[in-house]
């Protein structure tokens, strides 16, 4: 089996070729980071009109690098939900038009599966699992099952982790994008230097909450000497840093614990989605799941942040499972992972471990 995948939720324009059995076989990003930076953060339209300028050629040289025809592709999937809506309509028109053309079946991804079942593409890790899904517009743990099969036990009520990481980085000069920025900071600063909040911490429920912490920074860097001082940034970053490892850790002991009771067993521990390229919150969160006696597995960090590689595996493993999608889905700009369509029978499963 061979699928070509499309990404294009955010401002990243995106193609990839994956096998079944020899994995990743071209996997081409073009990042709009130079077309965003002068505001701070992604502008929709910018970024849907870099999608049209770019994504055809994308297509072209991800099939010439894989040496594959459209004849001998199998299936052709895009990330259909959730995203900028504006971007998430060209590659699923573009995905749709080619399917149709070429008679081949299409596969509507919704982008938070993507991220869920990228650790499979190395084969690291079976069902069940625990999901640790953070990024710069999301934060959730999720049980995951199987393809199509996840429980949500927590999700953020206000702020994901990845955007405090990105308002942090403004309030600090530090450019965009902020995570990578946040993180060099943080090397050369002290995590102590400044008392900021640890929301929801010790807290029976999974969720998460990271405004009050955005708050506090701000606060906290208005306060120092304008413009701060080179130290005085690298602390706060560091401080921050580790403010949001410490609530990561304590919602994921808690959720390993929770899997613990429902699956009979600790996990293992996934954490995908931007953030988990941190190197730093990747090594708190790899003794968070060795103390509940397990292990954490993240993607290489270059399939933390979005790309096709982990949609096109997302549709070859729907595919396998006969879930393909009619040409009149509709895109959706919200789509709930556990909203997702899996197999047969497979809500009546969750449904019964949630009651």
């Amino acid at each position: 089996m061979k699928v070509l995948g499309i990404e294009t939720s955010c401002d990243e324009t995106a193609a990839a070729v994956v096998s079944a059995d020899a994995g990743i076989l071209s996997n081409l990003v073009f990042s709009q980071l130079e077309e965003h930076r002068p505001y701070g953060g992604v502008v929709p339209e910018i970024a849907a009109r870099s999608h049209l300028d770019h994504l055809e050629g994308l297509i072209r040289g991800a099939l010439d690098q894989a040496k594959v025809g459209f004849a001998e592709l199998d299936a052709i999937a895009a990330t259909a939900g959730p995203g900028l809506i504006g971007g998430v309509f060209v590659g699923v028109m573009t995905a749709k038009a080619m399917a149709a053309a070429r008679h081949l079946p299409f596969i509507a991804v919704n982008h938070l599966e993507g991220h869920a079942l990228t650790v499979r593409l190395s084969g690291e890790a079976a069902f069940p699992y625990l999901l640790l899904l953070v990024s710069g517009g999301h934060c959730q743990l999720a049980a995951v099952e199987g393809v199509g099969v996840y429980r949500h036990l927590g999700g953020t009520i206000d702020d994901a982790a990845g955007e405090c990481f990105d308002k942090t980085a403004k309030l600090l000069n530090l450019g965009y994008p902020g995570g990578p920025a946040v993180e060099a900071a943080a090397r050369g600063g002290n995590d102590r230097r400044f008392a900021l909040p640890r929301p929801m911490i010790g807290r029976e429920s999974l969720d998460f909450s990271f405004s009050g912490l955005k708050t506090a920074v701000r606060h906290r860097v208005v306060a120092l000497a304008q413009p701060p001082a080179a130290q005085d940034v690298c602390d706060m970053a560091a401080s921050f840093q580790g403010a949001v490892a410490d609530v990561l850790a304590d919602r994921c002991a808690r959720g390993l614990a929770r899997f613990r009771g429902d699956y009979g067993q600790a996990g293992p521990l996934v954490v995908a989605g931007g953030v988990a390229a941190n190197t730093y919150l990747r090594t708190r969160l790899d003794k968070v799941a060795r103390a509940a006696g397990t292990e954490m597995i993240a993607p290489p960090p270059k399939l933390c942040t979005d790309n096709a590689a982990m949609i096109a595996w997302a549709g070859l493993e729907r595919l396998r499972l006969g879930l393909t999608d009619s040409l009149d889905f509709a895109p959706r700009p919200r789509w709930p992972l556990q909203e997702v369509r899996g197999p047969v029978g497979a809500a009546t499963r969750r449904q019964n471990i949630e009651a």
